[in-house]
């Protein structure tokens, strides 16, 4: 698919792919024709060029999510190439912003935001090198610190010191990063780039370590909070965590598997839970909660019940609901405004059927997300699930990996699927009658990739063509047997794989000892 370019985008493009020629007429190029270089050079991938924009960069705000963004000169969208050649070439630009003397501009930007840009799965870019959230942040707090040393140590015009820019930015956070990141933040009152976080996203990383950093971040600015995986925060943490800090824009918040297990309760534990819940209640701005793989059974109530502000978003997959917990939610002020919901690993044909089917149809005008994996949803089901989404005309995708289906339930769902106008993004299982005979779900991970692959292959084909005749090429459908993609996980996981054979080995020292101890 080919997107239009105006003449001046043609023209722009033109400019900027003699590298050469295009530096050294940059000073002699209008304001605001620099917007429309930028787009073309990024397009281009002219890293060069790139560089030297942002560095004489004549505006007041420089909005990475706006500039790559549809314009009238060139609809597509760039914002989701996150080129590592494009993206280093920016942020070193604007390093030498601040130490080019010589820029026949005068120096008006304030505002840098970096946040528009999104990390996806399939690059279109031709280096085929990305960029991703937490090579950035290592990159800025790195660029951050060599320019506070260089400006400590050479003979600066003092007109530098008094250049003060806001850097937007979604910080990721690492063991690995994390010391690199922490001096960038605390010399952030000395060094004319400023870090501002709008979202944090923490994973592999001590308990002491995350509350101190948080704290640096300036929780009174954060939108969207990713407390993940590897950062062992349990009940108490979180608690203390709300009693010592304020989170007043806070609008998304993401906790670990297993902060809340309410098997072990106490009266204590459940005095924690209320303030926790109190303590949400506090933040006005939130929307979107995900709490996935803690065990909640019967407290979901006592959790969400002092939120003021109704939840766009909520993720409760394998928590251990029960039926109190769906008809709550089913009740709740929350229903009318889900907009994504995620209720994996709960067997809910069997459990609370019309409760659910009750909050499905509270959701239904605004919903744009469902997941329903691992659910135990058979072949007798589908005509009451077809039922329930047939409301659902602004759903866009629609996640059930892990259900009993056979290839003869999916066609038909694929069938009904066509006629959801929004519908994107379809993640379904591979068919029952594709394992072998006498499988039980949900599927161990030893036996998931132990099906009959060419028959899946037919299956997928005979799906794709369903929705090839009802001209619904828009909808990508696919089978991820390990979970979506997840480009925070996929940059990381290098890191994350290191830390769990570091802790398996731990594990097994500890045990050996034990063992040698009792023998």
């Amino acid at each position: 698919r080919t997107t239009m370019k105006s003449l001046r985008f043609i023209s722009a493009e033109a400019f900027v792919s003699n590298t050469e020629f295009a530096r050294k007429s940059l000073s002699a190029v209008a304001h605001d024709l620099f917007p429309l270089l930028f787009k073309a050079s990024y397009l281009l991938e002219q890293g060069e060029v790139i560089h030297d924009l942002v560095e004489n960069w004549p505006l007041f705000d420089f909005n990475m999510g706006k500039l790559l963004g549809a314009t009238l000169d060139y609809q597509e969208d760039l914002s989701h190439r996150t080129c590592s050649v494009c993206l280093e070439s920016c942020l070193t630009g604007l390093r030498d912003y601040v130490l080019n003397q010589s820029s026949p501009y005068m120096k008006k930007l304030r505002v840098v935001d970096l946040t528009g840009i999104k990390d996806v799965e399939v690059q279109f870019c031709k280096c085929k090198k990305t960029m991703g959230r937490w090579a950035r942040t290592q990159l800025l707090s790195k660029l951050c610190s060599e320019l506070l040393v260089y400006l400590q140590q050479a003979q600066c015009n003092p007109g530098t010191f008094e250049i003060s820019i806001n850097v937007l930015i979604d910080l990721f956070v690492t063991e690995r990063n994390y010391e690199l990141v922490v001096q960038a933040l605390l010399k952030k009152c000395s060094c004319p780039l400023k870090i501002c976080c709008v979202a944090f996203r923490s994973d592999n990383l001590a308990l002491q370590k995350f509350f101190y950093i948080i704290k640096l971040t300036d929780p009174s600015s954060l939108r969207k909070l990713e407390i993940v995986h590897n950062v062992h925060l349990e009940m108490e943490h979180l608690e203390m965590l709300f009693n010592s800090i304020h989170f007043p824009l806070l609008m998304s918040l993401t906790l670990p598997a297993r902060t809340f297990n309410v098997q072990r309760f106490t009266a204590t534990d459940e005095q924690m839970l209320a303030n926790i819940g109190e303590k949400m209640g506090e933040i006005t701005q939130l929307t979107e909660l995900s709490m996935s793989f803690s065990i909640l059974t019967g407290r979901i109530q006592k959790l969400l019940s002092p939120l003021k502000t109704p939840l766009k978003m909520l993720d409760v997959s394998n928590c251990s609901l029960n039926h109190a917990d769906m008809a709550f939610l089913a009740n709740s002020f929350h229903a009318n405004h889900l907009e994504a919901l995620d209720l994996s690993g709960h067997d809910i044909p069997e459990l609370y059927p019309s409760t659910f089917f009750k909050l499905l149809s509270h959701c239904s005008l605004v919903l744009r997300s469902l997941t329903l994996e691992d659910c135990n949803i058979q072949d007798t089901h589908v005509n009451m699930l077809i039922l329930g989404l047939s409301p659902c005309q602004k759903l866009e995708e629609f996640k059930f990996i892990g259900n009993p289906l056979s290839s003869q339930a999916l066609k038909h769902l694929f069938t009904f699927l066509c006629e959801l106008p929004m519908l994107k993004n379809v993640e379904f299982p591979v068919p029952r009658d594709c394992y072998p005979i006498g499988i039980t779900y949900p599927i161990d991970d030893a036996s998931l990739c132990r099906y009959d692959h060419q028959k899946y292959e037919r299956v997928a084909e005979e799906l794709n063509l369903i929705l090839l005749q009802a001209n619904r090429e828009d909808v990508k459908a696919s089978t991820p047997l390990f979970g979506s993609y997840d480009a925070a996980v996929q940059e990381t996981n290098n890191e994350l794989g290191a830390y769990l054979i570091k802790s398996f080995k731990e594990t097994l020292e500890k045990f050996t000892t034990s063992f040698n101890k009792m023998s």
